[in-house]
């Protein structure tokens, strides 16, 4: 379904103009351009330095745009029986809107902390949104019949999700607030474990801290538990990946702090973050959908109990 395919594209789409939002961030080159929509008065500006960057930024996000309008398109042709994914559509288009809103408001304001952060957290509720739908919507082939687990996965995966996007939203906290040096050494902050907490800038990077490390404890939790409990080999295969990339989160928040803020390891830090949160999204989703199916597989098993 061409639908379905357009939802996966829109996810990849989403997180890679998220690595080029940080990119964009950590390269000083979100004022590059001090007009918006336009860039020194014309969409095609001379692409150099900072230029580059923010305005490449810019036509990624139109092409999202255009990119979401036509799986749009689609799921209005293809899933009349299921109208909750045209709806859910619509709401992507009003998120993506408002967010391209929040991104011009942040330069035409000069990078005000509370936009700034908003203009992200739009950005991964969208995602959320476009994980859900593919998905929801991804054919999967030779499926295992639900086990009887899939309320408890559903449930740690979104409580992991959750905790995920709220410490992505500190973390865009402390970026615009240049919070990210207050603690310049690690794990300790400024050599005590509770550092004292005289200003905002530091109070918001311990909160940062403090905070990735319940969510790194929960969502290796929930691996370990998808695996003690014998979930489904999909399951434990997303399970493990979540698991990989909040390990890989840590040490590349790590890695921020003691390159004072290079590109490359907090623009990864950005992207990683967000996989991490479509990957239980992902996983919430495939349990919310197989427990969906579990009348459906009662009813076969029946079906064949009675040919015997």
């Amino acid at each position: 379904m061409l639908h379905a395919r357009a939802f996966k594209v829109s996810v990849t789409w989403t997180l890679a103009l998220l690595y080029l939002g940080s990119v964009v961030h950590a390269t000083e080159s979100s004022l590059a351009c001090p007009d918006w929509p336009t860039c020194f008065g014309t969409m095609v500006p001379e692409m150099t330095g900072g230029v580059f960057w923010e305005h490449l930024h810019r036509l990624v996000a139109g092409g999202l745009l255009l990119m979401w309008g036509l799986a749009t398109w689609f799921a209005r042709k293809e899933t009349a029986d299921r109208p909750w994914i045209f709806k859910a559509c619509i709401a992507g288009i009003v998120l993506l809107l408002v967010q391209s809103a929040f991104g011009g408001l942040t330069v035409i304001y000069r990078l005000p902390d509370l936009v700034s952060t908003t203009h992200l957290a739009l950005a991964l509720s969208f995602l959320a949104l476009a994980t859900v739908l593919a998905s929801a919507t991804a054919h999967v082939g030779n499926s295992e019949p639900p086990s009887g687990q899939e309320d408890g996965t559903r449930r740690w995966a979104t409580a992991a999700a959750g905790l995920v996007f709220a410490q992505s939203v500190l973390g865009a906290l402390v970026r615009h607030m240049d919070a990210g040096l207050a603690c310049l050494d690690f794990p300790l902050c400024l050599g005590r474990v509770v550092p004292p907490l005289v200003n905002a800038p530091i109070t918001v990077h311990f909160a940062h801290r403090a905070l990735g490390m319940i969510v790194a404890v929960v969502v290796l939790a929930f691996a370990v538990r998808a695996y003690r409990i014998g979930s489904p080999e999909r399951i434990r295969r997303w399970a493990t990946l979540a698991a990989a990339l909040v390990v890989a989160q840590v040490a590349l928040g790590v890695a921020s702090v003691f390159t004072v803020l290079a590109v490359l390891p907090v623009s990864l830090h950005t992207l990683v973050a967000a996989s991490l949160l479509a990957v239980l999204v992902h996983v919430a989703t495939l349990a919310h959908t197989t427990k969906a199916r579990r009348p459906e597989a009662r009813a076969r098993r029946d079906r064949l109990s009675t040919l015997r």
